[in-house]
């Protein structure tokens, strides 16, 4: 059974991971026979958003808690994820992603990821093994692999130019497709960049969990 570590960033597309897209990457997993292992850091999110006005709350609350949500509490911190655990990495976008698990959302191409969580994805680009990034997750891919790794996050020009700034090959993609790199064994896909349903997002997810599973042969 292959078993596929996945890296969460909260809980809530405005300021941890996108629901939606974590189910479903998760749904997928299950579904093709895969075991799973949810992870998350545990800090302080950037902030706290009010889902139904956008406006932020003047509260604070813990990544790896808020992430315990999606997992039904079968969660463990990113500091613990170790690739030669795993066959692969998945990590499902929305707004923590550039927010918890990096500043993206802040600093755009002089954004930093995370320390635990780099550490992480540096382990499993160092070993080779696969990974799929969601959605804007593909922002930390340039400090992960270095210049040169090719990623789409849909066709958003800013974004994309924030890439390419920081040495990532931006590829533009269609929703229902992903972008390949064999050599760095990565899978991408716009997913909620572009999808402006679930049923958009989930033609693009089901081929990277597809995609990524086949690299583990």
């Amino acid at each position: 059974m292959k078993k596929i570590a996945v890296i969460l960033s909260g809980c809530g597309v405005f300021d941890g991971a996108e629901i939606q897209e974590s189910v479903l990457t998760l749904l997928y997993l299950a579904r093709a026979g895969a075991s799973y292992q949810c992870f998350a850091p545990d800090i302080k999110q950037m902030h706290v958003l009010n889902h139904t006005t956008g406006e932020e709350m003047d509260e604070s609350r813990n990544v790896l808690i808020e992430a315990s949500r999606i997992c039904r509490g079968d969660i463990k911190p990113v500091d613990e994820l170790k690739a030669k655990d795993f066959d692969a990495v998945i990590l499902p976008g929305g707004f923590g992603a550039a927010k918890n698990l990096s500043d993206f959302a802040v600093e755009g191409a002089n954004s930093k990821v995370e320390a635990s969580t780099l550490s992480a994805l540096k382990d499993f680009a160092e070993a080779k093994k696969p990974a799929g990034y969601i959605c804007i997750a593909p922002a930390m891919i340039p400090h992960v692999y270095g210049k040169g790794a090719k990623a789409t996050i849909g066709n958003d020009e800013d974004t994309a130019k924030a890439i390419e700034q920081m040495g990532g090959t931006h590829v533009r993609c269609t929703v229902d497709d992903i972008v390949i790199d064999k050599e760095n064994r990565l899978v991408t896909t716009p997913a909620y960049m572009l999808a402006e349903s679930i049923t958009h997002a989930d033609a693009g997810i089901s081929k990277l969990v597809a995609e990524v599973l086949n690299m583990c042969d």
